[in-house]
């Protein structure tokens, strides 16, 4: 399966500029059932978005919001929603015991990827490329 990070599904959500159409070309040549994300990239998501909605101060403001919130609810219907599960959290255990030098969510998203022996989609070649074994590439260039 191929897990799209949190930057290669928030440029889909926006679906301006040619980063956003070289990958949703790609994207297209893979079955659905072969594309998924993460409930960490999720989580990280849904954190940006709880932010959104709550500068969201006049009415057109919030209609707006929650219309681009209720097309991010539909982009998770259709794909598959990879869970931190045990193999996840052993892994991510290992890989903290490497003291890799990334931020914590990201070693979560690697622990879920490596856990499945999934390809992770990201732009963040720099930190993911950090960890052992992990498939990552970026469709975006």
């Amino acid at each position: 399966m191929f897990v799209l990070d949190t930057d290669h599904l928030s440029l889909l959500d926006r679906e301006s500029g040619p980063a956003a159409s070289r990958l949703a070309n790609r994207l297209a040549g893979v079955a659905a059932e072969g594309i998924g994300t993460t409930i960490v990239n999720f989580e990280e998501q849904m954190r940006g978005w709880l932010a959104y909605l709550a500068q969201a101060r006049t009415m057109k403001q919030q209609i707006q919001a929650y219309g681009r919130l209720g097309r991010h609810l539909d982009r998770y219907r259709r794909i598959t929603v990879v869970d931190f599960d045990e193999r996840a959290a052993a892994e991510f255990q290992r890989l903290r015991r490497l003291h890799a030098r990334i931020g914590t969510m990201d070693i979560k998203i690697a622990a879920i990827v490596l856990s499945k022996g999934d390809t992770l989609l990201s732009r963040n070649l720099s930190d993911f490329g950090r960890i052992p074994g992990l498939k990552v590439e970026d469709w975006t260039s």
